[in-house]
């Protein structure tokens, strides 16, 4: 679905993590990354152990060059994956996270 579908049904008083995940990625998916940053952020209000949503929301602050706030939400994501046990998320945030900071020297 695009964004506009989506944001259609944020509108129609619908609003859930799933509902604010896929609109992110919508809006990741047409390179419309500062609007998709409150989407993940509020998917975490729902629900703050969705790693997915920490590893997007991490990637979408990398490409506005936001490397403080980018670093500790992988930080935070990381901690929150292991805990809940989806180590392949905690795994490619620590890929994404350790490239960061390379990045960011």
């Amino acid at each position: 679905m695009n964004s506009e579908t989506l944001k259609s049904m944020l509108q129609q008083g619908q609003d859930n993590l799933l509902l604010r995940y896929g609109l992110g990625q919508a809006l990741v998916n047409e390179k419309r990354h500062s609007e998709a940053v409150e989407h993940f952020q509020k998917a975490l209000e729902f629900d703050p152990d969705h790693s997915s949503s920490w590893k997007l929301l991490g990637k979408v602050l990398v490409e506005l060059n936001e490397y403080p706030r980018a670093i500790e939400t992988y930080e935070q994501g990381i901690h929150v994956a292991e805990r809940c046990g989806d180590l392949q998320a905690a795994k490619e945030m620590n890929v994404f996270l350790k490239r960061l900071k390379k990045q960011a020297v």
